[in-house]
């Protein structure tokens, strides 16, 4: 008997809720041959206000977390993503135009790095923390911590969005993915495997749509404390690092995907001094 076939309906991901963009706009992905695949949502400044909230309310206990707890969130949801690794695999083929061998590549590529990633949670400490030698009766300790929110800007490559969000969240910082173009389709798959993690609801956030309209907005946005923007054109960054100063936030690019420095980017050195024999 022939059936209509079920049709999935792109959202956003806020909060651990898949709500529609407040200004009801949508964009159109096909493959390489110009066929239909999806109409993901085009999110919206109320939208990055409302995912600056999420995010917010979320990152004081996403940090407060123990480094392990953290770490065995994250490596649940690697075991998560590669139990649908065929799907996601699928729509990087169909978005990308890359074969299906290349696209379930990269997708183990990106399970790999997110496994590295979360690995780090339990030894940032050992490696960006120190005893300090001061000269008087006192223990002295930088403790490295979380920034707080911060948004990325990743390039239309379902890699390269993992590569945004995992360091970030790893440290105990909360995220808002501003996800461009035809990598929408497997990040939004990807945020159904949140929706369904022991991660908290709000420590990431997924808006799909433009570069051009969102980033400016996140740049400028006085509750958002940092920015990686490495998918952002080399000649649009100043201008966002401009729009970024006035709160001094962190607006940083990165040419290497794996790297620590991605994670210790978006921490803060903390000091503290303790009188010996108290």
């Amino acid at each position: 008997m022939s059936r209509l076939e079920v049709k999935k309906t792109y959202k956003l991901y806020i909060n651990g809720a898949f709500p529609r963009s407040e200004s009801g706009r949508i964009y159109e992905v096909t493959d390489a041959k110009g066929t239909f695949i999806a109409n993901p949502a085009l999110a919206s400044r109320k939208d990055l206000r409302d995912a600056v909230v999420a995010a917010r309310a979320a990152q004081i206990g996403w940090a407060k977390a123990t480094a392990y707890n953290r770490g065995q969130i994250l490596y649940r949801i690697a075991e998560m993503l590669e139990g649908r690794a065929d799907q996601i695999a699928n729509e990087i083929s169909a978005t990308s135009g890359v074969t299906p061998k290349k696209a379930h590549e990269q997708l183990m590529a990106a399970i790999d790095r997110w496994v590295w990633y979360a690995g780090w949670s339990d030894k940032l400490a050992a490696a960006f923390g120190s005893t300090n030698p001061v000269a008087g009766p006192y223990y002295n300790f930088t403790i490295p911590e979380a920034q707080g929110v911060i948004a990325v800007a990743p390039k239309d490559e379902f890699l390269a969005f993992i590569d945004s969000i995992a360091p970030v969240i790893t440290s105990g910082n909360s995220v808002i993915a501003l996800v461009p173009g035809a990598s929408a389709v497997p990040a939004m798959t990807f945020a159904e495997v949140l929706a369904t993690s022991d991660l908290p609801h709000g420590v990431i956030n997924i808006l799909t749509g433009s570069h051009d309209e969102l980033a400016p907005w996140a740049a400028s946005h006085m509750d958002i404390d940092g920015m990686d923007i490495s998918g952002i054109d080399k000649k649009k960054r100043t201008a966002l690092k401009e729009a970024g100063a006035e709160n001094l936030k962190r607006i940083h690019h990165f040419d290497d995907a794996q790297t620590p420095n991605r994670i210790y980017a978006f921490m803060e050195a903390k000091t503290v001094w303790h009188p010996i024999g108290v």
